[in-house]
């Protein structure tokens, strides 16, 4: 439990410090975009209300798909295509920019704790041992 909490709390700090960067700030306003064009498209179209609609939307970018709420139009059809092709790729690089925010803060960190003399020792040989450790067997 600890762990999902301290996870948490890092995904939080990356989120806030990948605001800083400006390709970000526009994926999460495209994001945001794509959602509210989305929900109104389908309040209008499908009739849906509101929260439907963006959990549609949003399920729908995430690509779970539940398949609880469908389009029953032909345009919310075509629209639906156009969305999933359009939304799913801003989804996959907003989620990668989020990753790559919380292995910059990882590093970060880490490289803190090592200033202080509190990094963690590697049981891992280096590459050098290796090949002196190694012995070779050679037929003639």
């Amino acid at each position: 439990m600890f762990s999902l909490l301290l996870g948490l709390v890092r995904l939080g700090q990356s989120i806030a410090r990948s605001f800083r960067d400006p390709q970000c700030r526009a994926l999460l306003l495209l994001y945001g975009a794509l959602l509210v064009v989305g929900t109104a498209f389908y309040v209008r179209t499908e009739g849906w209300s509101a929260l439907d609609a963006l959990y549609f939307c949003v399920a729908t970018l995430a690509t779970v798909g539940y398949g609880d709420f469908a389009p029953r139009t032909p345009l919310g059809k075509v629209f639906t295509i156009v969305y999933i092709l359009i939304g799913a790729g801003v989804f996959v690089v907003l989620a990668a920019e989020l990753a790559v925010g919380v292995i910059k803060l990882r590093n970060v960190q880490l490289g803190d704790q090592a200033e202080r003399g509190e990094g963690t020792s590697s049981s891992a040989a280096s590459p050098e041992s290796d090949e002196r450790s190694s012995t070779t067997n050679e037929s003639s």
